[in-house]
């Protein structure tokens, strides 16, 4: 990485906590994706972003800063990027996959909230994640009572904090209300940039965007293969730099990618051998650079095909369908669209369990891995009626319930290896 230093003491970060952080993240990227044995060449592009990760984006958002743009940061697959684009503005998600001054977090907040909360306020404490610092409004959503809180702390701590209601349930009320505050959204959004959302400008938002989902669900739809073309760690990666990158640059560097891995399935070669057990993974977000999962699934002797997560089909397998002309038209087609998200914040949520079920079947798994941070109230309560719902199915499920930390690796991979035996003998 070149010499950002200036940028980030102008940004206001710790620079001495920043370049630790750097360093721990670059030593743990290395040994789990470098690792890795006939990786696509494809890959070399998304281990270049990276290593760039708080260096050469973060110089973009600043030019964009410059050149008169706005930076838009979230946490959460609920915030429409195209309406970020209609008015010119970039879309990144921010830091929250790291156990980093967990310390300090729990100065403002309590010391039982998920991990992915911690991490959040860990990160702006610790004021290390430059992306947090670039962003002119910060994006917050009520997607759970822990964050809904929080929110309300973490206002003073930034230069401009937007609420966003989420609707509890999918009716025509919640329809309604999700409605409503992408309107109030919109608002903001030409408030803070400027610029006015046209049917015009929104409909080239969603075409981008489109583009991005599209180029993803090429890459799901090439892990049905057996073997796997690609490893599940590295897709997991592809799926997290989907809200760092430049959205056009990514697309082209996923449908790259996608055509090397389309030689690959029909050479028949695989980063696998062919048979090797195959899982799909379900349930909370993995944040960059959250992998202990993944890592110790694919080091135990099976690969993952597919993840049903926010970072995975959750977030990217539906697309906006812009058929309307007028803007009315657009933004109750971005209604529609968030709507269907599976998230476990809605109650009931059975179209999740029938999504894992899909994804079962599609991708020949053998398995499906429930995947939940602790203390998170939403995922931790459908896990065992996801669980119970699959398993009467006839497909196997194992619940792991774990943090940020590496504390329980060896726990966790012990059960990981009892889990594929189980599969093993049927």
């Amino acid at each position: 990485m070149s010499d950002y230093t200036q940028m980030w003491s102008e940004l206001g970060l710790d620079l001495a906590a920043h370049d630790a952080l750097l360093s721990v993240l670059g030593s743990a990227y290395e040994d789990i994706f470098l690792s890795q044995k006939n990786r696509p060449e494809g890959m070399k592009y998304f281990d270049f972003v990276m290593s760039e990760v708080h260096g050469l984006r973060i110089k973009e958002l600043m030019d964009a800063k410059a050149q008169g743009r706005i930076v838009v940061g979230s946490y959460c697959v609920f915030v429409p990027e195209e309406l970020i684009l209609a008015v010119d503005g970039v879309s990144v998600g921010l830091c929250a996959g790291a156990e980093f001054n967990f310390e300090g977090a729990e100065e403002v907040i309590p010391r039982n909230l998920c991990p992915l909360i911690k991490s959040a306020f860990g990160f702006k404490r610790g004021l290390v994640c430059p992306y947090l610092e670039a962003s002119d409004i910060v994006v917050g959503e009520n997607t759970c009572d822990g964050k809904k809180k929080s929110y309300e702390v973490l206002g003073p701590m930034v230069k401009d904090l937007h609420i966003m209601d989420l609707p509890q349930m999918k009716s025509d009320r919640g329809r309604t209300l999700l409605r409503e505050e992408y309107g109030k959204f919109v608002a903001r959004l030409e408030e803070k940039s400027g610029r006015k959302v046209t049917a015009e400008n929104l409909k080239k938002g969603i075409a981008t965007v489109n583009a991005k989902r599209q180029a993803v669900k090429r890459l799901a739809g090439l892990r049905k293969a057996d073997p796997a073309p690609i490893s599940g760690l590295d897709a997991l990666l592809v799926n997290q730099v989907f809200f760092y990158d430049d959205p056009v640059r990514f697309t082209a560097s996923v449908n790259a990618l996608c055509d090397e891995l389309e030689e690959r399935v029909k050479k028949g070669e695989g980063v696998f051998p062919k048979g090797t057990p195959r899982l799909v993974v379900s349930g909370c977000p993995m944040a960059v650079p959250n992998w202990k999962v993944p890592f110790i699934v694919e080091t135990s002797g099976s690969v993952i095909v597919g993840e049903e997560s926010c970072v995975g089909e959750r977030g990217t397998q539906w697309l906006t369908e812009a058929e309307g002309t007028t803007l009315p038209e657009m933004l109750d087609a971005i209604t529609e669209r968030y709507l269907k998200i599976d998230c476990a914040v809605f109650t009931p949520n059975p179209t999740r369990i029938d999504h894992v079920r899909d994804m079962f079947g599609r991708y020949g798994a053998g398995g499906v891995l429930h995947y939940s941070l602790q203390f998170c109230q939403p995922y931790l309560v459908e896990s065992g009626l996801t669980e119970a719902a699959l398993e009467n199915s006839g497909i196997p499920v194992l619940r792991l319930e774990t943090d940020y930390s590496q504390e329980d690796a060896g726990q966790l991979k012990t059960r990981v290896e009892a889990f594929l035996e189980r599969i093993h003998k049927g």
